[in-house]
C-alpha cells in the first residue's frame, strides 16, 4: 500500500478516536478499549432489527432467565432455578433473590412476563408454542406451551427488561455485568461496571470502551498504534500482527460464512446453476488466499461447534471441478456462461476478500462475476430485508445455542429466509425435528435437514471463520469462547 495512503488512514483512525497521540495501554487504569468495525443497529434487545454485532455487544448488558455457558448449556441467570412440569408443557422459573436492574430497581416476575410478551409481539422466533405467560407473585414465572418443545429453553436467553421503561432505545436498562454509560455514533460506546451485578467477582474490568473504526485497516492501525487495547481480527489479518508484541487468542466466529444465492431469481432458480456455482468455488483455496490458511471448510448451514447436530460429512460436498460446472451450466442453457453480481457489505474486509477470490474462481467456469460494495445499512435494507440481489457473501449467526436458530431461516416462507429457499422435503424434516423429544433422533433429523439444503445447493457454505482476539502481550487474560457469536467482557481482566 502507498505510504501516503497508510499515513492518511492512520490519521483518520486517530481522529475517530478523538486523540492525536497514543496514551499507552495502561494510562486509564482498569479499563479496556476494544475495536469494532461495525456499530449496533439498536440498543434495545427486543428489537427485530438486531444484528449479530449488536447481540455480541448487548450480551454484556442484558441477560435472560437463563444464559449460555462456554459449552453451550443453558444455565440460570436472572432466574436462579427452573423446572419443567406436565411433560414439558409448563416451565416454572424462580427469579434470583435480590437481583436488580442497572437503575437499582428489583427484577420482578412481571418484568419477565412483559419481556416475553414483547418478544412475541416483535416476532422473535422460538415463541410460537407459547400459550400463556403469567407471574405467580413477585418471583415466580410460569410459561405454558401449546405442546412440548425440547428446544424452548435456549430462546429464554433473551434479555429481561423493566416493564416500566418507556424508551428502551434511549434508556437501555438490563441486569448484565456492564451498564451502558454513553453511546456516540461513529465514535464509541462506553460500558461501565455494574456494581450491583448478581455474580460475585464479575466483571473484572471497571470500564470497556468499544471504539468504532471504519474498516479493518483502521482497526489494525489503531491496535498497533496503542489507541485500542484489543480487537477481534480474522485469519487474513493475523500475519500483520507481531506475535512478539501481541497475544493472539483463537476465537471462532460461530457464524456460517457463505456465498448466499437468491434462489428466486434467474438463473439461480435453476438447481443446476446453483450446483455449478458450488463446483466452481474452491473453498480450501478461499481459506488459503483470503485467510492465510487459518480455518477449515464447513460445507453446512450449521456451525461445527454444535457438534452433536453438525453433519460432518458435508465438509466438502461439492468437489472443486470447473469442467463439471461448465457441463451443468450447459445443461441449464448457459453454455456461454452468465453475469453474476455479488453484493458485499464494505465494512467486512473478510467478506470482501472472500468475494474477490470467488470472482476469480467463477471466471474459470464462464461465470462473469462482479462485486457491488454497499454500506451495512444498505445491505440490510436491500439484501436481507428487500431480497433485491443475486448473490452476497456474509456470515449468518444464531441468537442462541439451538440448531433451530441456524436452520429455521430456511423454512419456506420464513421471515429471515432472504435466500428465498423453498423445499417441501426440508420443511418436512425440520418440522419433524421440532416435535421429537429424543435428543439422538432429533439430532439425526437436523443432520438430514442439512443434507437436503446442501443437496439443493441453496448456497455455497464456506466456513466458520477462525478469528483471533489480539491484546498487547501480557496485558489481558480471561477471554471466553462460546458456540455463539458474542464478545463476553465480563471475565476479561487486566494483568498490568
Amino acid at each position: 500500500m502507498d505510504r501516503r495512503i497508510v499515513c492518511l488512514l492512520f490519521a483518520i483512525a486517530l481522529t475517530a478516536l478523538g486523540c492525536g497521540k497514543s496514551t499507552g495501554a495502561g494510562a486509564d487504569g482498569n479499563v479496556l478499549r476494544f475495536g469494532f468495525t461495525s456499530e449496533p443497529a439498536t440498543l434495545d434487545p427486543l428489537s427485530p432489527s438486531n444484528t449479530a454485532d449488536t447481540r455480541s455487544i448487548l450480551f454484556n448488558v442484558f441477560e435472560g432467565l437463563v444464559k449460555p455457558d462456554t459449552e453451550g448449556n443453558c444455565v440460570p441467570a436472572v432466574a436462579e432455578s427452573y423446572s419443567m412440569e406436565q411433560g414439558g408443557l409448563v416451565y416454572r422459573f424462580v427469579i434470583r433473590e435480590g437481583i436488580v436492574f442497572h437503575d437499582g430497581s428489583p427484577v420482578r416476575a412481571a418484568d419477565a412476563v412483559f419481556t416475553i410478551e414483547e418478544a412475541v409481539k416483535a416476532g422473535f422466533s422460538g415463541f410460537a408454542r407459547i400459550a400463556g405467560v403469567e407471574a405467580g407473585g413477585e418471583r415466580e414465572l410460569l410459561v405454558t406451551l401449546t405442546e412440548p418443545d425440547p428446544e424452548f429453553l435456549p430462546y429464554l436467553t433473551i434479555g429481561i427488561v423493566p416493564e416500566g421503561n418507556p424508551d428502551r432505545e434511549k434508556n437501555p436498562v438490563g441486569t448484565g455485568p456492564f451498564m451502558i454509560k454513553s453511546y456516540t455514533a461513529q465514535q464509541n460506546l462506553v460500558l461501565e461496571k455494574n456494581p450491583r451485578y448478581w455474580q460475585e467477582g464479575f466483571p473484572k474490568l471497571d470500564r470497556v470502551t468499544i471504539v468504532f473504526l471504519a474498516n479493518s485497516d483502521a482497526l489494525l492501525l489503531a491496535l498497533r498504534g496503542g489507541n485500542i487495547d484489543g480487537a477481534t481480527i480474522t485469519g487474513s489479518l493475523s500475519p500483520q500482527i507481531d506475535t512478539a508484541v501481541f497475544d493472539m487468542f483463537p476465537n471462532p466466529s460461530n457464524a456460517v460464512q457463505l456465498l448466499a444465492l437468491n434462489n428466486a431469481v434467474k438463473p439461480l432458480d435453476d438447481i443446476r446453476v446453483r450446483r455449478a456455482i458450488n463446483h466452481a468455488v474452491d473453498i480450501p483455496r478461499i481459506i488459503e488466499a483470503a485467510f492465510y490458511g487459518r480455518g477449515e471448510p464447513s460445507g453446512s448451514p450449521l456451525i461445527p461447534g454444535l457438534s452433536l447436530y453438525y453433519e460432518s460429512g458435508l465438509k466438502n460436498p461439492y468437489a472443486f471441478d470447473p469442467e463439471r460446472a461448465k457441463s451443468l451450466l450447459a445443461e441449464a442453457g448457459y453454455a456461454e456462461g452468465f453475469s453474476l453480481e455479488i453484493t458485499v457489505p464494505s465494512n467486512y474486509t473478510m467478506h470482501v476478500d472472500t468475494a474477490q477470490v470467488i470472482v476469480e474462481q467463477l471466471s474459470r467456469s464462464g461465470i462473469n462475476a462482479s462485486i457491488k460494495l454497499v454500506d451495512w445499512g444498505t445491505w440490510l435494507s436491500q439484501v436481507y430485508q428487500g431480497r433485491n440481489y443475486q448473490a452476497t457473501v456474509i456470515s449468518l449467526d444464531a441468537n442462541n445455542v439451538s440448531p433451530r436458530s441456524f436452520l429455521s431461516r430456511y423454512l419456506s416462507g420464513a421471515g429471515g429466509n432472504f435466500l428465498n429457499y423453498q423445499s417441501e422435503a426440508f420443511d418436512r424434516v425440520y418440522n419433524a425435528a421440532q416435535g421429537e423429544a429424543g435428543e439422538a433422533r432429533r439430532a439425526a433429523l437436523y443432520r438430514d435437514a442439512q443434507k437436503i439444503i446442501s443437496g439443493d445447493a441453496a448456497a455455497v457454505y464456506i466456513q466458520d471463520i477462525l478469528g483471533f482476539r489480539a491484546f498487547p502481550k501480557g496485558r489481558f487474560g480471561g477471554t471466553r469462547n462460546y458456540p455463539l457469536y458474542v464478545e463476553d467482557f465480563s471475565a476479561v481482566y487486566r494483568i498490568n
